[in-house]
C-alpha cells in the first residue's frame, strides 16, 4: 500500500476552510431567517455542518488519497446514515396525532 504525503499547506486551507465555516455559523446564528423564509436557521446550519464534515473526512481522515475501496465503504456508510434519518423521519411524521412534551 503506498502512502500518499499531504503537503503541510493543504491542512492549513482545510484548517482556514474550516475556521471560516464556523464563523460564518456564528455569524449567521445571530440572525433569525426562520420569520424570512421559514426554518432556514436549521437548514443553513446543517449544510455548514455537512461541509465541515465533508472537509474533515477527505482531508484528515485520508479518504481523498485513500483506495477506491475506502470511498466506497465510506459512501456505504453516508447512505447507510441517509436511511436511518429517513426511517427516523418517517415514523417521526406520523405521530402527529400524539401529546407534544411541554405543551
Amino acid at each position: 500500500m503506498s502512502e500518499h504525503i499531504v503537503p503541510v499547506r493543504i491542512y492549513i486551507l482545510v484548517f482556514l476552510a474550516l475556521m471560516v465555516f464556523t464563523a460564518i455559523t456564528v455569524f449567521v446564528a445571530y440572525f433569525d431567517l426562520a420569520s424570512i423564509w421559514g426554518p432556514l436557521n436549521a437548514i443553513v446550519a446543517l449544510s455548514i455542518a455537512v461541509i465541515k464534515a465533508t472537509l474533515v473526512v477527505l482531508f484528515f481522515m485520508h479518504v481523498k488519497y485513500s483506495s477506491k475501496l475506502t470511498q466506497v465503504l465510506v459512501m456505504a456508510g453516508v447512505f447507510w446514515l441517509i436511511i436511518l434519518l429517513a426511517f427516523t423521519m418517517a415514523d417521526y411524521l406520523t405521530r402527529s396525532g400524539w401529546p407534544q412534551p411541554g405543551l
